[in-house]
Order: C-alpha cells, then structure tokens, then sequence
C-alpha cells in the first residue's frame, strides 16, 4: 500500500495534505488554500518530517504567490518575499524547509515573463519538487539496501521516529531502505521506537508497516539497547531533518541515544535522507538550531496530565548525533562514510548529478 500514501499532493487547485495528528486512529485529510493555512499545517505538525516538510513548503509559496493579483514585478517580488519570511518561521531545524523556499524563490526570479507566468511557473516548480522526491526516496533505498549487512538470514532493523512515506512525498528515506529489504526478501522484522513525546514510531511508523504487511514490533524508547544486547537488532536506519557538512546529524530527540547505544553494542548506526538535507553550509552539528516545543507535549500526551503541578519543562524536538557514531549516510547519490560525504555531495551538485 505503500504505493498510495502520499502525505502531500497538488489537488484540484489547493494543497491536499494527510492529516498525520489524527494517525493511527482517523484516516483524514485536509486541503489548504493559502500560505497562512500552509504554515499552521507544518508549524502543528499535519504535515512533518523534513522531505515532506520542504514539500509543503515549496506548495506553500505558490499559494502565497497566487494570491497576488497584481501586474507589478517588483511588488509581486516584494510580497513573495514576505511569503518566504512567513514559511521559514514555521519550523527551524528541517533544513529541507529552506532548501525548498529557496529553490521557489530562485526559480521565481529565473522566470521573465508577467506574473501570472511567474505563478504557473513557480506551481510546475513545485510539482517537479514533489515528484522528485519520491524518485530520490527511491534511489536512496536502492543504495542503503546495498550498504545493510550482508549475513546469510533475514536482517532485524530498528528505526526510530517516522521517516517514511509519511515524512517525505512518497516511499520514504530510512523506511523506504527498509521497503526496499522487505521487496528484496532480505528483512525479517523493524523495530520502531515509540518516540516520545509526540509517538512518531508508535502512531506513523508502525501504521506505515502494517498497510503493506512488513511485521514491526514496537519498542518504548528506553528498550532499544536492552534488545541490542540480547542480540536482537542488526542495524539501525533513521531519518535526518538537517546533516551538517561534516556528517553530525540532528534527527528527532532520542536518536543520539539510540546511536550511543548501537556503537556499545557494534551494531552499524545508519542515516538515511535526501542531499538537500545536507546542509553545507553549517561545518559541524553544534550550529544546528534545535527547535524547541510546547511543553504540553510531554506532560498532556493525551487528554490525562501525567505529572504533578509544579513541575518545570524541557522539550527539544531535536538530538545531534556526532559523525563518529555513524557508520553510513545513504543518500540517492549514494551511501558515504561521514568523512566523505561533503566531498561527495558538492561532486555530484556541481555536476548535475541526479542519482
């Protein structure tokens, strides 16, 4: 079923977006019609994970720029700047959601022509976003299949939070490499960590595995290393929301510890994104910007509190995990050590290089 889910689509003139805060219990979806709308989609999380994320976003500055309806070039130029602003106070960890406001922004300014030629160019733009990811969510699980341990039996894979279909266009970056080992007859089961305190694996991650059959079993966060100590986990994959150029990697809060754990344990700790999350510009991962949430997140996971009155609050949406605790990066250019990976990325950008 992987097949059908598509987290954001172009549809009959608006934004169809699967409503991901109403998982695993409701199956709904949302239409957005304006940048405004777009924005409190991705700032409440309807739309997450930083693939999809920049996705959103590039349909977003379309919104906003159809909402001129102006002659002048400079004023229209103006207002999509204001619309730019807008987007990028949403969320400041995904890199991808700058990547892809960028890349509208440029594509914008390449344009000669009216306005309106500007608007119908800049929604082909965002289209051509969208179905590019899917295709490099594919490669990338085609090249991390190829990187995964080579043993004899089935592979026991745990991931941590959701990047999968859910988190991208379509098929997904560390669960799209596990797809890709299910199809390819060589995964015999995910472990997916629940995540707190938002329940990523538990609500989307494990709802992903059971559409098209793949068996997963559900951990609490604080079992991962328990059950690499037993011998039950052969590697690790997980997503990425911004990589710096020297391969430190800020992915949603408890990934450091499961990478931590993996390298006690010998067990290949694997990240597994798209080159647009690379962000180049940052040399290292102590510059990556941790996006802090509402504190209601941790002590009202529900409708019940689950701590006294009184108590104080701390809640980063984002780890970093150091590049020596990273075995691999799976990109759809391919899978390079941390070491080598900036190298690999600026080779292939400044070739035109698509995988």
């Amino acid at each position: 079923m992987s097949q059908g889910i598509f987290p954001v689509q172009w549809h009959e003139e608006s934004v169809r977006l699967i409503d991901q805060t109403r998982l695993p219990a409701e199956y709904s979806v949302v239409d957005i019609h304006c940048v405004e709308d777009m924005a409190t989609a991705i700032t409440t999380m309807i739309v997450r994970g930083a693939p999809a994320i920049g996705v959103a976003a590039a349909f977003g500055m379309y919104l906003g720029a159809r909402d001129f309806s102006g002659s002048d070039l400079q004023e229209f130029f103006a207002h999509l700047d204001q619309v730019a602003t807008r987007l990028r106070q949403t969320r400041p960890t995904a890199v991808n959601l700058f990547w892809a406001i960028d890349k509208m922004s440029t594509a914008a300014q390449a344009c000669s022509g009216s306005v309106g030629e500007i608007q119908a160019h800049l929604l082909q733009t965002a289209q051509k976003i969208c179905a590019d990811d899917i295709r490099t969510c594919q490669q990338i699980g085609a090249h991390g299949l190829t990187a995964l341990p080579q043993t004899p039996e089935k592979l026991r894979i745990l991931t941590h939070c959701n990047a999968g279909a859910l988190a991208t266009a379509g098929y997904g970056t560390a669960l799209g490499v596990i797809r890709s080992a299910w199809a390819a007859g060589r995964l015999e089961r995910v472990y997916a960590d629940e995540t707190r305190p938002r329940w990523q694996g538990a609500k989307l991650t494990t709802w992903e595995c059971v559409q098209e059959g793949i068996p997963v079993t559900l951990l609490a966060d604080t079992m991962a290393a328990h059950c690499m100590q037993q011998g039950m986990i052969d590697a690790v994959v997980v997503g990425a929301d911004r990589i710096a150029a020297n391969g430190d990697t800020a992915n949603k809060i408890g990934t450091y510890s499961v990478a931590l754990a993996a390298q006690a344990h010998r067990i290949p700790f694997f990240i597994a994104a798209p080159a647009s999350t690379v962000d180049l510009n940052l040399p290292e991962g102590t510059l990556i910007p941790i996006e802090q949430r509402d504190p209601q997140e941790v002590y009202l996971p529900d409708t019940h509190r689950i701590c006294p009155e009184g108590v104080e609050f701390y809640n980063p949406a984002f780890d970093v995990t150091p590049a020596q605790f990273i075995k691999g990066i799976m990109t759809e250019f391919g899978v390079f050590p941390p070491a080598q990976l900036e190298a690999a990325i600026r080779s292939h950008l400044s070739s035109g290089n698509q995988g």
